[in-house]
């Protein structure tokens, strides 16, 4: 049974509503302005790595804030904490598309994400205790389809206004749905009690704080500044792990710590925050690699790419749905290793694309990696978070979406440094074969177009090595995905067995 204070009946699905709409909201500007970028850089006169702060400096503050959620909503309440999560973050967006320089986008975009961040271990929180611990799963899959289906709606939605109005609408929209849900939550949410003795763990918070902007930074811009060969990322790394020493030094040896090491002692939560990070790494790393490759070698424009990946979304809408009543019936490790099983399965196929890959095969082969999503999603959410004690559940999801976070950060920065590497390594080793005594320069058809001897024919050679190099890298990255899917198959057996736990205990909204 639902707590007390939960909501029942049909303030049960207003609550619904309104968290789902908030973690969409969130969601979708991870990626959705993304395909702006380009017309923001010629609006206010932006170089490249000028222009990169707008999607840096939203990863940076989310990172940041999401880790003192608990405490947030311990301190002010959760209703409270919403509302002003909401509300700031659509005052935010709007600031976002006035804004008449790059500074101010880049300022306004650390709002935005300082104030997104709580939306969604607060949304999931809310989840949890509106409804009672047999329907956790179907909580999950609800709460699932606005986390995960944002970033594959973004593209698609963002090229959509940004071709057909202005890049600024791509944060205007945000405002009729922050209205919307403001509205909402004000009216259905109910109060839930606060602590205002409760005190903040500033060293821990500053050091966690400082740790995490570093990684971020040094994730973003790695691979444009080449890496450890950059003054700027070493100095960058460097402060990432003095600042994660101090903060782990202090997490166990202070009173009372920001991140309370007790949380890691339940077994499913440990276990659920290594193997979300790893769910993070595969998902966001193959939605980075579609696009690129969707428009780059296959040459399709913008809005088109993202209808051809919008499957993806709808597979996983499907699933989780499904998914969400299996949740507490069937083993939570059949589950997962299904969907590790169908997710394995889609880099597998992957890895024999070419750009005359179809776009019926495209479709076919990404809508099976969404359904496998939510085969991991949605269980995943519910063993980790379901068996924590009340009063730790925000705090949970709060670390629980930050371990999200950091494996999509470093799971694409990985699969971008390899795909560069690879193009220039594939690239030497094709250009061996490639020389003026090569018989196949002997037919006049293809001496016609890649002539070694000629520069016209060397340039025109040169961008088919480069194409088929990239090729071959595509290849190895999903090669790369497939492996580190099917790296963690063992982790199951470190989740307990259904019932092998604590007594199901009673849910109730306040965390």
């Amino acid at each position: 049974m639902a707590g007390e204070g939960a909501p029942q009946g049909g303030m049960r699905g207003a609550v619904t509503v309104c968290v789902i709409l908030a973690t969409l909201m969130q969601a979708l500007d991870t990626t959705i302005a993304n395909v702006a970028l380009p017309y923001m850089q010629g609006s206010v006169a932006a170089s490249q790595d000028q222009i990169d702060w707008v999607l840096t400096s939203y990863i940076v503050a989310a990172a940041i804030m999401t880790p003192p959620t608990g405490f947030l909503a311990r301190r002010f309440g959760l209703k409270r904490l919403f509302l002003v999560a909401i509300g700031g973050f659509t005052a935010a967006s709007m600031l976002c598309g006035m804004a008449q320089s790059l500074t101010q986008i880049v300022l306004f975009r650390v709002l935005q994400g300082a104030f997104g961040a709580a939306l969604v271990p607060l949304s999931q929180s809310v989840l949890l205790g509106t409804y009672p611990r047999e329907r956790h799963g179907f909580a999950m899959a609800l709460f699932g389809i606005g986390v995960m289906i944002g970033p594959v709606l973004g593209p698609v939605l963002g090229g959509w206004l940004t071709q057909n109005y202005s890049w600024r609408y791509v944060f205007y929209i945000n405002l009729p749905i922050g209205i919307l849900d403001l509205l909402g939550i004000m009216a259905f949410l109910p109060e839930f009690p606060q602590n205002p003795a409760g005190k903040l763990d500033w060293f821990g918070f500053g050091t966690l704080s400082v740790g995490l902007g570093a990684l971020q930074i040094m994730l973003d811009r790695g691979e444009q500044k080449d890496w450890f060969g950059s003054p700027e990322i070493v100095i960058e790394a460097i402060v990432a792990v003095s600042a994660f020493y101090l903060f782990l030094v202090h997490t166990f040896t202070a009173d009372e710590p920001f991140v309370r090491p007790g949380l890691f002692r339940d077994r499913n939560f440990a276990a659920g925050m290594l193997f979300i990070a790893i769910v993070g790494l595969t998902y966001y790393a193959s939605m980075a690699l579609q696009p690129p490759y969707l428009q780059e070698l296959m040459n399709y424009p913008v809005v088109t790419s993202g209808l051809v990946m919008g499957p993806r979304g709808v597979g996983t809408m499907a699933s989780m749905l499904v998914v969400g009543r299996l949740v507490g019936r069937a083993d939570t490790r059949v589950l997962l290793a299904v969907g590790l099983a169908l997710t394995a399965w889609s880099f597998s196929a992957m890895t024999g694309w070419t750009p005359d890959v179809s776009q019926a095969a495209i479709i076919g082969v990404t809508m099976v990696q969404g359904f496998g999503l939510g085969f991991l999603f949605v269980p995943l959410s519910a063993a980790t978070l379901s068996t924590l004690p009340l009063k730790q559940r925000t705090e949970g999801a709060g670390l629980f979406s930050l371990s999200r976070n950091i494996g999509s950060s470093i799971g694409i920065s990985v699969v971008n440094s390899l795909l560069i590497r690879n193009t220039q390594v594939n690239h030497a080793a094709i250009v061996q074969h490639v020389t003026s005594v090569n018989r196949a320069f002997e037919s006049p058809a293809i001496a016609h177009f890649w002539n070694p001897l000629t520069a016209v024919g060397r340039a025109a050679l040169d961008a088919v090595v480069t194409r088929q190099a990239q090729i071959i890298a595509y290849i190895d990255d999903y090669k790369f995905l497939m492996i580190a899917t099917l790296v963690v198959i063992p982790l199951l057996i470190v989740f307990k067995r259904p019932g092998a736990g604590r007594a199901a205990e009673p849910v109730a909204v306040a965390d």
